[in-house]
């Protein structure tokens, strides 16, 4: 299924994670429930919304619920088709075709384990200050691209998507009770999570 929902994202010139990125997701999605947080959902920011849930449903618990969110109806069509495929019941998803910043402040605060977000690099700041309220204690804001294949640390670049890149750091350094994690996947993953 994941094959099948790679192939799907090439197909619609979507980026989708990593397959090592993608395990991740699986093993933050597995610890939902834990610590007696109670929050098991997930939340997929993402148009590649087919990639990302399979592997955040394959880790949720069996009664977690993913909400996907992405302005393009067509592509919450595809993932939902991919979800009914791989046999996900579709009380298991939501889907919310929204901006991201339109919608994420009225989902339930401390309710989430994972938020996935792959937003363009000028939406980063307010998405991320508006995600950051949703996590549970012990959940993970996983940020993608947010180091710009690494060009966020050159001082000579000073162009719009930088910029914007840079704000996003700071408002993640920020937040009081964070743990911030930044790996080399993808095109650079930033971690963030809300400490239990």
């Amino acid at each position: 299924n994941h094959a099948i929902a790679r192939a799907d994202a090439a197909e619609y010139g979507l980026t989708a994670p990593s397959p090592a990125l993608g395990n991740l997701l699986g093993t933050l999605a597995a610890g939902a429930g834990a610590a007696g947080s109670g929050a098991t959902g997930a939340v997929a920011i993402t148009p590649a919304a087919g990639v990302v849930g399979l592997h955040i449903l394959h880790g949720l618990p069996e009664k977690s619920t993913l909400t996907c969110i992405d302005p393009e109806a067509d592509h919450q069509n595809r993932a939902k088709a991919l979800f009914r495929e791989a046999g996900y019941p579709t009380s298991r998803t939501r889907f919310l075709p929204s901006r991201p910043v339109d919608v994420l402040g009225r989902l339930a605060t401390q309710a989430y384990h994972v938020v996935y977000m792959d937003v363009e690099p000028v939406d980063l700041p307010a998405a991320i200050e508006a995600a950051w309220p949703l996590l549970s204690p012990g959940g993970t804001l996983v940020v993608v691209g947010s180091l710009l294949d690494g060009t966020i640390a050159d001082p000579s670049r000073k162009d719009r998507d930088t910029l914007a890149a840079r704000e996003a750091d700071e408002v993640v350094e920020g937040f009081e009770g964070a743990v911030v994690t930044r790996l080399p996947l993808d095109a650079g993953v930033t971690l963030v999570t809300r400490k239990g």
